[in-house]
């Protein structure tokens, strides 16, 4: 998947709403351990047997139309499952209101 070497798609809904894919075409090893700078809430809305694991707990299945959260500056990764397609709703937390993100913020 070419999209300037991230392993999914953002596909924008308005200024502050964004579906973000994960095509089942993309290897394992382009899904890596990163932290990102903001909390974040996603959202499940389409694929089967993804996994999200957070640094030293074990890898969580993802269910379908379920909200997970992932802390700031906390390791994580999602595991290839076999559907097509993964597809999320990402929302980012700043302070205590809720802003979607527009960008990636994944720091390295």
């Amino acid at each position: 998947m070419d999209n300037g070497g991230k392993p999914y798609t953002n596909e924008y809904i308005s200024s502050n709403k964004f579906i973000r894919t994960f095509d089942n075409l993309i290897s394992a090893d382009e899904l890596v351990w990163h932290r990102d700078r903001r909390d974040r809430q996603v959202k499940v809305i389409e694929g089967k047997n993804w996994k999200l694991q957070l640094d030293n707990e074990l890898p969580k299945m993802l269910e379908y139309n379920k909200t997970y959260n992932i802390p700031k500056q906390v390791y994580h990764r999602l595991i290839k499952g076999d559907s097509n397609i993964f597809t999320v709703n990402t929302i980012e937390r700043k302070c205590d209101e809720v802003v979607y993100s527009c960008c990636d913020d994944s720091i390295s």
